[in-house]
């Protein structure tokens, strides 16, 4: 009865007591040590922990950069949002940040993307209210603030929405290892072939990403919206792996608060990608068969196309608008 009481709210967030009661401790956005791995206070994990990752929505508008934690994301995901927009699912699995943030709210197509893994944990500010009967009743373990108050807090160096944050160690107890990782992806030595690009640029309306190989760190830089994208711990975020994979999105029923409507990404299927590791593009092919399965990338002999060992991020795109 809590939870639905709590979802009838339509994501509300921290209560004013809460908010006052947390203040000393609103620092987890920069300065607060988000890269510490310092144990979290000993508590009862909430019923359910034993979900196998973490996924935190995480807000990208320029308001909300420099983010805090994406750098110990096993993956990230990249989705378009309302508004020509994007926003970021950060997955983890093998190592729990301090803190991640800032948290946003959730989509209606997360509950596909999320479904490739055993019921896992999604941290999210808050839902259009139509859709929290749909997250209520997925294989996931949703902890929204109003279900669980004390993994949150509010950074007050920053103006709302965009300083919420989440404590992943008041989420799980533990890591849950490696295995979790139920993507389908694959990880090893570089394929043949593929051709040497050293940037690759994807844009969206309203936002853009361009990824630069760095022969000295091994990974690719990543910019936003021709700024390089930066921690709030001061580095530079640096995958090992960029996918670029071509999907369908389309509307979905569900509207933001100005009327807009929530772009649906089409994560099961098949369709066209882009594989960047090692300062070369290997064209592959992707397939999902289902929302209980990962997603295999082949080349075009077939053969499966390995990861380089690393964070991956997956960046959506709409197949119908890219050349």
């Amino acid at each position: 009865m809590r939870r639905r009481k709590h979802r009838r709210r339509g994501g509300a967030l921290l209560t004013a007591t809460l908010a006052l009661s947390l203040g000393a401790a609103c620092t987890a956005g920069p300065g607060a040590g988000d890269d510490a791995r310092a144990p979290e206070p000993a508590r009862s994990p909430t019923a359910d922990s034993r979900a196998s990752v973490l996924a935190v929505k995480v807000d990208n508008v320029p308001a909300a950069r420099p983010q805090s934690g994406l750098t110990a994301a096993d993956v990230v995901y990249v989705e378009p949002v309302e508004g020509g927009l994007s926003r970021l699912m950060a997955v983890y699995a093998t190592e729990l940040p301090g803190s991640v943030g800032p948290v946003r709210s959730a989509r209606e197509s997360d509950l596909e993307l999320l479904r490739q893994f055993d019921r896992p944990t999604l941290a999210f500010s808050g839902a259009q209210s139509k859709l929290l009967p749909l997250i209520d009743r997925a294989p996931v373990r949703a902890v929204p603030p109003d279900d669980e108050s004390g993994a949150y807090v509010r950074d007050e160096d920053r103006s709302a929405p965009h300083n919420l944050y989440v404590r992943p160690g008041r989420l799980l107890p533990k890591t849950p290892g490696a295995d979790a990782l139920t993507t389908g992806f694959r990880y090893g030595e570089a394929p043949d072939g593929g051709r040497a690009e050293t940037s690759r640029t994807v844009r969206y309306p309203s936002a853009s990403f361009t990824f630069t190989w760095s022969d000295s760190r091994d990974r690719w830089l990543v910019a936003m919206d021709g700024a390089p994208a930066r921690t709030a711990e001061g580095g530079r975020l640096a995958p090992a792996t960029v996918v670029v994979q071509h999907v369908t999105v389309r509307e979905s029923a569900f509207r933001d608060f100005r009327g807009s409507n929530s772009p649906y990404v089409e994560s099961v299927g098949s369709g066209t990608a882009e594989v960047l590791r090692d300062g070369r593009v290997y064209d592959a092919t992707w397939k999902r068969g289902g929302p209980a399965d990962g997603t295999s990338f082949t080349a075009g002999d077939g053969t499966p196309l390995d990861f380089a060992r690393g964070q991956v991020w997956v960046v959506f795109v709409d197949a119908a608008k890219q050349p």
